[in-house]
């Protein structure tokens, strides 16, 4: 089996990287925006960088062009992710190519939903909350805990 860890450079980093034990042992890569963090882990993983959307439209297109280009080359079975705009696109263009799709919604949404959980909660195979409030938005989740 093959892994794709997709998320936002940063926090939602921060978060994937807590669920270690999930694809430790398994071949996998991880997809994000050249942000710090996102730079200091390709230094020891395999990271391959799409551009941050940031709600711009011609920066979600070329997002959107990358992020076919590392599924035709990469070609993962599952893809595994705690938002945000940067991994959108490849759990869309993902979910088209029948892989596997895993959304966990962020920890720091504890009131309302977030703009990411909104688009993936329809199309995840498997929806995560870290918080039981969310169960009202998402209704179908599975309620995982915190993951730190």
């Amino acid at each position: 089996m093959k892994i794709c860890l997709a998320c936002s450079a940063g926090g939602h980093l921060t978060e994937l990287l807590q669920l270690e034990k999930a694809w430790l042992g398994k071949e996998h890569f991880f997809v994000s925006d050249y942000r710090s963090n996102a730079i200091e882990l390709s230094k020891k993983e395999k990271v391959l960088f799409v551009e941050c959307p940031r709600r711009n439209p011609l920066k979600l297109a070329k997002n959107f062009l990358q992020s076919l280009a590392v599924l035709f080359g990469e070609n993962p079975d599952v893809i595994i992710s705690t938002g945000a705009d940067t991994a959108i696109p490849i759990c869309i263009l993902g979910k088209f190519f029948g892989k596997k799709i895993v959304f966990i919604e962020s920890f720091c949404r504890v009131k309302e939903p977030s703009l990411s959980g909104k688009i993936m909660y329809p199309i995840a195979n498997a929806f995560f909350v870290q918080w039981r409030q969310n169960l009202e938005f998402f209704p179908k989740a599975k309620f995982a805990g915190s993951v730190f």
